[in-house]
């Protein structure tokens, strides 16, 4: 097999050199992230803080950007969302090293001018088939967040329609505008 067809392990990803690239796994093959524009980490920053303020304040778990979530083994899946929840029942007393084995409660992705809709849908499916309860797509173009569920039909708001986490992060709520700022 040719190194460039060789699949990689969550383990082996763990262990490349800190280079400033970023990478993720999808079915053991290395996926290269590009760097993210000005609005894009805005976005991530401005929704992680409201986020984690309201998390932190009522001690619900954690917030965190960009983390690892090993989603699978034998060809190994690790996605790195934008912003993402852990319950606080979920986290063992020992913080983890490394990636964090399963999934998030609640995956975020800020979309870039240059993701592809298939793309996205493709992680989101993954996400929700893996695990992760609820993934919001947000859309800073179009100024909406789509939302994704297991057990209900996605939904797409817009400017002042209420992005309600409730059901992942009690009772967070914010107007999708608040977001977009």
């Amino acid at each position: 097999m040719s190194e460039a067809a060789r699949l990689v392990t969550a383990e082996e990803l763990e262990k490349f050199p800190d280079d400033d690239r970023r990478y993720e796994l999808v079915e053991g093959r290395l996926i290269c992230m590009t760097p993210v524009g000005f609005q894009h980490g805005r976005i991530v920053m401005h929704f992680g803080s409201l986020l984690h303020q309201h998390v932190q304040s009522r001690k619900l778990g954690v917030v965190m950007t960009e983390v690892g979530f090993k989603l699978a083994s034998n060809t190994d899946n690790v996605r790195a969302p934008d912003i993402a929840f852990i319950r606080q029942d979920r986290i063992p007393r020992s913080e983890p090293r490394g990636f964090w084995n399963g999934p998030a409660d609640l995956a975020v992705e800020v979309l870039s001018p240059e993701d592809r809709q298939s793309d996205v849908l493709t992680k989101v499916e993954q996400y929700l088939m893996r695990g992760v309860a609820l993934v919001v797509a947000i859309d800073p173009v179009a100024e909406t967040a789509a939302t994704f569920r297991r057990s209900a039909p996605s939904a797409t708001l817009h400017g002042v329609e209420l992005l309600d986490l409730d059901d992942v992060v009690p009772g967070f709520r914010c107007r999708v505008e608040e977001i977009c700022l």
